[in-house]
């Protein structure tokens, strides 16, 4: 494998990043999980510039990756193809090529510490793991598709997630999954046996965690709340045309109104429910502010995804990507909360160097006259009836401790998570799909159950270990409500109490990996001899020995 060049070696680099691209739900083929192991085989390279062949294919591995993990993303250019279509191939080919460089680097950094057979695996996981890291960090991040979210969320790997968040069980995954790359190696046939049965047992280990903490998982309290989700199924064509509000909001009302054995407590509505922002909506005046009050009952919330607007410090008006908690009295109709988005999406919610981009044809895909700014670092809300809730909006849902961190901040833990999402944006592609299950991972990591709204699918209700509740799910293109008890919160998880601390201890194992190979495994030649051996060899013939 080492030996491979030219287009051999690149055309198999590719096909290892697009085999883990399927390890991933919704393909869920995790045999393509070996194709980290058919990766690192290939970064053992020889030739007179190791470095740079290293680098190129781990950067062909994760364009292979991304190929299949964001193709979606031209989706979004076809809702408005007459204007922003031309921009779809450039978005797939920039992205694939740009979050590559990540595993590119982490080939670089494996082949630059070359570790020895023993150590390998471990090596490798640090290097992608610590290199998908920055991919979640670097320029806003986006870590969508982490290889430890190749697990389906609510299996038992998945719960691993709990202990060491998704780096952590990112690292995990790289480790088992690349071990095998060892029976092709040259290595004594202990090593080799040693290393298989450290991947099993870690395998076993993962399943042997994962089982024994789901089986400790309670059912939903009859005494919880009851929550209604709402999917009109407005497809991302028709949702932003004015002329369509009173029909959208028509549908919205129905649902919202549908007759059920129990009175739901709280209301949900997804990210930009409506062709209208929300101060013009509830302003003075309006018709809409009263059909408002009169959607929900006294006593109910309903929690709505909606633009707003406030002027800045410097008289310039600000369009905020939120979620509105409105509460209705014996008559009015109360703002009780406004959470507005605080990671925003690069080139759909905000042009990275908008001037600059803007001089060249480029704009953010939002409907408004501007890009959306960022809320304040987010906090939990607290809500009438059901407690604290932790709002994720769409993007927000990727980020591994998003919601640790508002806790932290505000000395509260929510009892619940509530992610709503456009995911309109993505058609009838695998993006909705993924996206539910990268979502589902924040439950496990914070052990909060999540409730998710978006309007064309995939809408659920998730407990706090990452499985979708029976029944309580809307899949693609679905036009209905879900009707579910909020699920408890189970105790809080060690992720939750420390974060990336595993992961950093993972990432010092296998830095002292890499370093102990190196100061004790002897150097090979072509043939196999070490560098001492065959020094020794030289001093005998000389007559030295």
């Amino acid at each position: 494998m080492a030996r491979l060049s030219g287009w051999p070696a690149r055309g198999l680099a590719v096909l290892a990043g697009v085999a883990a691209g399927l390890a991933h739900p919704p393909f869920g083929m995790l045999p393509g999980l070996l194709g980290y192991a058919l990766l690192l085989g290939l970064l053992n390279t020889e030739g007179p510039r190791p470095w740079r062949s290293a680098f190129f294919r781990g950067w062909l591995g994760g364009l292979g990756y991304f190929a299949v993990a964001v193709w979606w993303i031209t989706e979004p250019f076809m809702v408005d193809a007459a204007n922003q279509g031309w921009m779809a191939p450039f978005a797939l080919v920039l992205m694939a090529s740009g979050l590559a460089l990540f595993w590119g680097l982490a080939g670089l950094i494996f082949r630059v510490l070359n570790p020895g057979a023993l150590g390998q695996a471990l090596v490798f996981a640090g290097a992608f793991a610590g290199c998908e890291w920055l991919r979640g960090h670097v320029l806003t991040g986006f870590p969508w598709n982490l290889p430890g979210e190749s697990w389906r969320a609510g299996s038992a790997p998945s719960q691993a997630t709990a202990l060491a968040g998704a780096y952590g069980l990112s690292w995990i995954t790289l480790a088992i999954a690349a071990a095998p790359a060892v029976l092709g190696a040259r290595a004594p046939g202990r090593t080799k046996a040693g290393v298989t049965a450290a991947a099993v047992a870690g395998l076993a280990a993962l399943y042997g965690f994962g089982l024994a903490r789901l089986g400790g998982a309670a059912p939903p309290s009859p005494d919880a709340p009851l929550i209604r989700v709402v999917q009109a199924n407005i497809d991302q064509k028709d949702k932003w045309k004015p002329e369509n509000l009173r029909s959208i909001f028509e549908t919205y009302a129905v649902l919202t109104n549908r007759p059920a054995a129990a009175r739901p407590a709280i209301v949900v509505w997804p990210e930009g429910a409506l062709p209208a922002v929300i101060d013009d909506l509830l302003a003075p005046g309006s018709e809409y502010a009263e059909r408002l009050r009169d959607v929900i009952v006294p006593g109910q919330t309903l929690l709505m995804g909606a633009n707003h607007v406030a002027m800045g410090a410097d008289g310039q008006l600000r369009y905020f990507n939120s979620l509105v908690a409105l509460t209705r009295d014996r008559e009015a109709l109360r703002v009780t909360g406004i959470y507005d988005k605080h990671r925003l999406v690069p080139f759909g919610e905000f042009m990275p160097l908008g001037e600059l981009a803007g001089r060249v044809g480029f704009r953010s895909l939002v409907h408004m006259p501007d890009d959306f700014t960022a809320g304040p670092l987010p906090r939990p809300m607290r809500l009438r009836g059901a407690g604290a809730v932790q709002p994720l909006i769409c993007y927000e849902a990727l980020f591994p401790g998003f919601t640790r961190d508002a806790v932290r901040r505000s000395g509260i833990r929510p009892g619940w998570i509530l992610n709503i999402s456009n995911d309109a944006w993505f058609g009838v592609t695998i993006g909705p799909l993924q996206h539910l299950n990268i979502a589902s991972y924040r439950a496990i990591e914070e052990g909060l159950p999540i409730v998710r709204a978006t309007p064309t699918g995939v809408s659920a209700v998730i407990d706090g270990y990452g499985r979708t509740r029976p029944g309580a799910r809307l899949g693609l293109g679905v036009l209905g409500v879900i009707d579910a008890r909020l699920p408890g919160a189970p105790p809080p998880t060690l992720f939750s109490k420390i974060g990336d601390g595993l992961f950093a201890v993972m990432l010092l194992l296998s830095g002292c990996t890499a370093l102990g190979c190196r100061v004790r495994r002897p150097r090979l030649d072509d043939a196999g001899v070490s560098g001492s051996v065959r020094a020794r060899a030289w001093i005998r013939v000389a007559g030295y020995g």
